[in-house]
């Protein structure tokens, strides 16, 4: 049925250099809330390696979530929001030295914004 459709609007030497074509479920809130929950498992272990302890709240998961579900793209936005709201942001913090190494960092959300608290 699709193929069909494909045919419609498609030029047929495009068409033929198609071998298959896979259909994808769009992920759920709850797939993206797992995801960001790994990524920030990813994310963490790497800071714990320079010295970094963090800890992140159910707040701030859906936050992240939330920024970050888009069920055309996938987790694609995830990645983005983590980087852009979370890495870059704290990345600043460390430099400025509201974080230091050592000390635990508790990410929330405040004011609906990201926020790290230093423990």
């Amino acid at each position: 049925e699709l193929f069909e459709l494909l045919k419609q609007t498609i030029r047929p030497e495009f068409l033929n250099r198609i071998d298959d074509v896979i259909m994808f479920t769009p992920l759920t809130r709850k797939e993206i809330y797992q995801i960001v929950r790994l990524q920030f498992a990813l994310v963490a272990e790497r800071l714990k390696k320079s010295g970094y302890e963090t800890t992140i709240t159910d707040a701030a998961v859906d936050w992240i979530a939330e920024a970050g579900f888009d069920p055309q793209f996938g987790a694609r936005p995830v990645k983005r929001m983590m980087q852009k709201y979370l890495l870059n942001d704290l990345s600043k913090d460390i430099l400025a030295g509201k974080v230091t190494a050592g000390h635990p960092v508790a990410i929330d959300v405040k004011d609906d914004k990201l926020v790290f608290v230093s423990e």
